[in-house]
């Protein structure tokens, strides 16, 4: 019998990743979000009964991340409907370094379901998918914190330990931290891409507040332009979150994708040859 896999964020960077890695595999996947039938809303607590409804097993990503106000009511919320509804085990996605993220951390911990932690590092896919894209196609990626040193992980890794931790239940209870193999400099790694690119790519330090207001400008919303400030401030700024885990490689078998082979690997998508957005 097939089980029944939640994937909530299904859209997301690992979520979109985590659903066609079960698909493979032969389960079944519900992915939920504002968009899909049954629609799911974390802002809406009436919108969680309908998605977890027959589900097995659930991979938890909190939009926009756990450090935000309001994160904690909604993921004690979920997870009391999850035990309700009978789940077997939930899968949280939470931040490496974030202690907000660990109060969350603690109440799935304590909800009487099965379940892992996965605490990523910076993801690559920033540069490609996410924040930093706009950036690196203008040729000119302004960033704060020049001196930290990020392990980022790829997207892809973190995708394939969450779909064997869902499904492996010799890894119930246990907290997996997944980065990649070596840390970068946000000048390393932008001079990693002009590299494989072949154009010039420049790396210009400023300050948070510099940053804060460029977001501002651009139009994000106070909550996105507050989230990358704590990201920056609360998280880079610490020396012990820039540590190398290599928990990939304890439940993969194999390294996490080195920098330089996420680069190698998006640079056949085109996603850095396109023009910068009008905004």
């Amino acid at each position: 019998m097939k089980d029944n896999f939640l994937v909530i964020g299904g859209t997301g960077k690992t979520g979109r990743r985590v659903s066609e890695n079960l698909s493979k595999s032969g389960h079944n996947v519900r992915i939920a979000g504002r968009k899909t039938n049954p629609a799911f809303d974390w802002e809406d607590p009436d919108t969680y009964d309908a998605v977890l409804k027959d589900m097995d097993r659930a991979y938890i990503v909190y939009y926009p991340d756990l450090a935000v106000p309001g994160s904690r009511e909604a993921i004690n919320i979920l997870t009391e409907k999850a035990l309700k509804a009978g789940l077997e085990k939930v899968v949280l996605l939470s931040g490496k370094g974030e202690k907000e993220a660990e109060a969350c951390e603690q109440i799935v911990a304590d909800s009487g379901l099965n379940y892992t932690i996965v605490r990523a590092s910076w993801f690559n896919q920033n540069f490609s998918e996410g924040a930093f894209l706009d950036f690196v196609i203008s040729g000119n990626v302004a960033l704060p914190m020049p001196g930290a040193e990020i392990p980022f992980v790829d997207a892809d890794d973190i995708a394939e330990v969450v779909a064997k931790v869902l499904v492996d239940d010799s890894y119930n209870g246990e907290t997996v931290t997944v980065t990649g193999p070596r840390k970068m400099t946000f000048r390393e790694a932008v001079e990693t891409i002009a590299a494989e690119i072949g154009k010039e790519i420049n790396y210009q330090p400023i300050s948070i507040e510099e940053f804060k207001d460029g977001m501002k400008a651009a139009g994000l919303p106070d909550s996105y332009v507050w989230l990358f400030g704590y990201l920056f401030e609360e998280v880079l700024g610490n020396p012990d979150n820039q540590e190398v885990s290599h928990d990939v490689q304890k439940v993969l078998g194999r390294e996490a994708m080195d920098f330089r082979d996420y680069v190698a690997k998006t640079l056949t998508t085109g996603v850095w040859n396109q023009d910068v957005p009008v905004r």
